[in-house]
């Protein structure tokens, strides 16, 4: 048995529920193909933060740099600022750990239906920066409470940052159409945007084979929702692919599907795997929660530690459930997050 050790943070809200539903598919599925994967619970989120006003301790970065990789459910709370929560889990983790790519699959799922009158089938991938860009520390706010209140939010672009992400998305599309759209705002952004388009230009005369098409953000958005199956592979700032790919995935039917993978690309240090639907406290505690995202994140996190055959058996699995008309109600059905994960069960148990 191939033994991987993954560090499990639940989080909050609905995280407390789809993670324990994606974890027993993963142990059923990784233990068919030779893997243990070697769980280890760690209660951070908000509760922690209630509790001893961090969301995480001290040593908790310390704590999961000793993993092979980090399976998180969701964090946020409505009585805890975003900036709490954001900034004294998630990002911390990013950032420490190089997960510079943000990897976001969008794609069109069986028997879910898209908003769109006319979708045809959509599969593309958003690569978005994940370390730097617009979501900087760099700025502050002065004069609080005063007519002269002000905010300051300073966007870093650096060669390394955009070389490294443009790199990995060349490689990306090479290896699918060839097709890389990079979105970019620099005829309202003087500064940053320019370098951005530069620095990826600069990046793809190295990849002939693939063609580089730039588009301004809010043509892009549009274009987005008109032309889904125009794109494969769009590369893209921190904010840029942040609004891209929830967008993108709202196209495909329910955001609730969605996944994503924080990658460090060179491994040294640990990828992390978490759906984009976060904590949705509105339906937390109901047992209605889609677990999809959860799943096809577990699916990733296989794929990443060097399990293909069993990352594919697993989307596979909650593929076929979809496709037999099993379907939480986000997605027009009326399967609790144990209904649907039972199903996906059955289905991998059925495949041995």
């Amino acid at each position: 048995m191939t033994r991987h050790r993954v560090a499990v943070i639940a989080g909050d809200g609905i995280g407390q529920e789809v993670v324990p539903a994606a974890m027993g598919c993963l142990d059923l599925v990784a233990a068919r193909h030779g893997v243990d994967l070697d769980w280890r619970h760690l209660d951070w989120g908000s509760d922690h933060y209630r509790e001893h006003g961090r969301m995480m301790p001290v040593d908790g970065l310390d704590i999961l740099a000793e993993h092979d990789a980090i399976f998180l459910g969701a964090v946020g709370v409505p009585d805890i600022p975003d900036v709490e929560t954001l900034w004294g889990l998630l990002i911390p983790i990013r950032r420490r750990f190089e997960q510079y790519v943000n990897l976001r699959p969008v794609r069109t799922l069986p028997g879910v239906r898209s908003p769109l009158a006319e979708a045809g089938p959509i599969d593309l991938v958003v690569v978005r920066e994940n370390n730097e860009g617009e979501y900087s520390e760099i700025g502050g706010r002065m004069y609080h409470g005063l007519p002269e209140e002000s905010a300051v939010q300073e966007a870093v672009f650096t060669r390394r940052g955009v070389t490294r992400v443009a790199r990995y998305a060349a490689e990306l599309a090479a290896g699918r159409s060839g097709r890389l759209t990079s979105a970019t705002k620099s005829n309202g952004i003087v500064h940053t945007m320019p370098f951005w388009d530069e620095v990826v230009r600069e990046v793809l005369a190295g990849f002939p084979d693939v063609e580089l098409r730039s588009e301004l953000i809010d043509a892009l958005a549009a274009s987005l929702v008109l032309h889904p199956a125009r794109y494969d592979v769009i590369v893209a700032s921190n904010l840029f692919g942040d609004i891209l790919s929830d967008l993108a995935g709202a196209v495909t039917g329910s955001i609730g599907v969605a996944p994503s993978a924080n990658l460090n690309p060179e491994r040294r240090h640990p990828s992390m795997f978490e759906p984009v639907h976060g904590s949705a406290p509105d339906i937390a505690g109901q047992g209605v929660a889609n677990p999809v995202g959860q799943l096809w994140s577990g699916a990733m996190m296989l794929d990443h530690l060097g399990h293909p055959e069993a990352a594919a058996e697993l989307t596979a699995a909650f593929e076929a459930a979809l496709a037999s008309g099993v379907r939480t109600r986000d997605l027009g059905g009326t399967a609790s997050t144990a209904e649907f994960t039972e199903s996906v069960r059955k289905i991998i148990e059925e495949s041995a």
